[in-house]
């Protein structure tokens, strides 16, 4: 059965009173823990980074600290140096800067930040402080690119999010199978190769909450006399092609729902180890754009009768990507044609999640060595941080 994330979040948000939860939420300052529902003064927060296939632990953290403040400026690196720091991206710089600036949080971006954190960049831009999770970056030298920031005490700390790393995606698609898509409590997890993986970015098992699904979806529903557009698909690994076709279909009305396919259903028509991502995370990272007002999580293949009454649709969107045929061989949009509310639309933008695998799969030995060459640093950077302070780092969801 497919379930709503503007229903779920709204159950949630009676029985927990979103708003003062959220505002209850608290972060650092200072080395203490205070209350982050202080809104006397206008605070500008920095965050920066790769963001390469950008992903819902990208958005969880941009989230955590616009929540700091009251304006979020995203600094985003270069291609050349993410080559230098940590090896080849997946995204260019133009598909990385758009994706950023599309994520629901974020007021900002700064095209080409530089891979260090400095006082005088957060001066540039009037921030209060940067924030960053709980793990660590380091230059290709193994310096903390924080650190500075940190000496000046102009540095917050997020919950990282467990089960979700690019390192992770990447070794997904270079390995080939489908254990990402029904894990278990005692499964090994998947990373770049055998052996020890990083404490921090390593993978481990995401566990998704309904508390996480409230704190990404939208609680407004359509206004009376709203245009409400559907779309369906996988949004598998959720990139640029995904973005740009769900603007060109949100401008067909006024309220977008995205139907995401199950797991199983998904493999059936794109085969392989479809989908990288499964329901769970798919629905996150789906969730984490401005452009999109409500998901169905589970949505089934074929548009039915029942769907589009129960959402009220009035019109069905497609891409210019290929429609499958249903188990039964029937037409999955036979119904919103029958009734004349369907529509194919072009985005301009051709890539798919094939052509993002494709990516990777090319340059397969130097992702791996990339992988790998990360996890070795921060393994070895835990080892050292671990003499220092006693315990591991927080990795919440």
């Amino acid at each position: 059965m497919e379930i709503s994330s503007r229903k779920l979040s709204l159950t949630m948000a009676e029985a927990e009173k979103l708003g003062s939860d959220n505002a209850a939420e608290t972060h650092t300052k200072d080395g203490a823990v205070v209350e982050s529902n202080d809104k006397k003064s206008f605070t500008r927060v920095w965050c920066d980074g790769c963001y390469d296939m950008v992903h819902f632990g990208h958005a969880n953290s941009l989230r955590q600290a616009k929540e700091m403040g009251d304006y979020l400026i995203v600094g985003v690196h270069t291609d050349e140096e993410i080559r230098k720091h940590k090896g080849p991206p997946v995204f260019n710089e133009e598909e990385r800067y758009r994706m950023v600036r599309a994520i629901k949080w974020v007021d900002e971006v700064v095209e080409g930040a530089p891979y260090v954190t400095t006082k005088d960049t957060l001066e540039k831009y009037n921030c209060a402080f940067c924030v960053h999770g709980d793990d660590i970056t380091m230059t290709a030298d193994g310096k903390d690119t924080y650190q500075e920031v940190k000496d000046a005490k102009l540095y917050r700390e997020c919950q990282r999010t467990a089960g979700i790393s690019t390192t992770d995606l990447v070794g997904r698609m270079l390995l080939l199978t489908r254990d990402h898509l029904n894990r278990s409590e005692s499964e090994e997890a998947i990373t770049s190769g055998k052996g020890e993986s990083s404490p921090w970015t390593g993978a481990s098992q995401f566990l998704q909450t309904s508390r996480k699904i409230m704190q990404f979806a939208d609680t407004k529903g359509p206004k009376a006399g709203d245009r409400i557009v559907y779309v369906a698909g996988a949004f598998d690994l959720f990139h640029i092609g995904h973005l740009d076709f769900l603007e060109a279909a949100a401008k067909e009305g006024d309220y977008l729902i995205v139907g995401l396919h199950p797991d199983s259903v998904v493999n059936k028509y794109k085969g392989s180890n479809s989908p990288i991502m499964n329901l769970n995370e798919r629905v996150l990272n789906t969730l984490a754009y401005r452009v999109v007002s409500e998901v169905v999580i589970g949505a089934p293949y074929a548009v039915s009768a029942e769907l589009m009454d129960s959402f009220k649709v009035d019109v069905v969107v497609h891409g210019i990507t290929p429609i499958f045929e249903d188990y039964d061989g029937a037409d999955p949009y036979a119904e919103p044609k029958r009734r004349g509310k369907f529509k194919l639309i072009d985005s301009g933008n051709p890539l798919t999640t094939e052509d993002i695998i494709t990516r990777i799969l090319k340059n397969r030995l130097d992702f791996a060595e990339r992988n790998k060459k990360k996890e070795k640093k921060e393994i070895a950077a835990y080892e050292e941080y671990r003499k220092q302070v006693p315990s591991s780092p927080k990795i919440l969801n």
